[in-house]
């Protein structure tokens, strides 16, 4: 009687494992994909990972000395979520707005798989060490003056105004004129 359970369980064990064997798999759910409607929310291109890094900088100093104002590197990329909501605040707000195109050249530095510019960044001292976005602010003879960190600068889901003009201001050319605070000793 053992003998027969035993080949009984032998031949069913053989029997569902052939059957799994032949088995189709389930059929996979069809998904409808609609297409990306790309005429209405087109992802800025802010970035160009083709561009000369080395000689829009080079250009951009140049301008900036001839309009005594100062660089901002917004370094970063199409891909970072937290460099277009950076771009949205200060091109929206009339006093940041302002403010930037009064004192800065302002000019969107290429960081992505297709280009990290490791040349250029390592010249300014590997500003991507603190993520992206990150500023370097640059005087009109090139010289880096300041790498600023964009976290200090974030609130809920994007930028703080209040930070962002902060920054702005603290290392526009007029905050870094010693002609400045000689006048402001002078009032006193």
């Amino acid at each position: 009687m053992k003998k027969l359970l035993f080949t009984v369980a032998i031949i069913a064990l053989s029997v569902a494992a052939k059957a799994q064997q032949t088995a189709k798999p389930p059929a996979s759910p069809t998904i409808a994909v609609k297409p990306l409607d790309t005429t209405k929310h087109q992802t800025p291109k802010l970035y160009n990972p083709a561009a000369d890094a080395k000689a829009d900088i080079a250009a951009a100093v140049k301008t900036a000395q001839a309009q005594h104002k100062n660089v901002l590197l917004q370094i970063g990329g199409n891909w970072c979520v937290w460099c277009l909501r950076f771009n949205d605040l200060v091109t929206k707000d009339a006093d940041l707005t302002k403010y930037l195109t009064d004192n800065y050249v302002v000019l969107h530095v290429n960081w992505s798989p297709e280009n990290k510019n490791e040349k250029v960044l390592a010249d300014l001292g590997y500003p991507q060490r603190f993520g992206f976005p990150v500023f370097v602010v640059l005087d009109g003879k090139g010289n880096r003056l300041h790498t600023q960190n964009s976290g200090y600068l974030e609130e809920g889901k994007g930028h703080s105004k209040a930070k962002v003009m902060e920054f702005f201001e603290n290392w526009s050319p007029k905050a870094l004129d010693p002609k400045t605070y000689v006048e402001k000793e002078k009032a006193k």
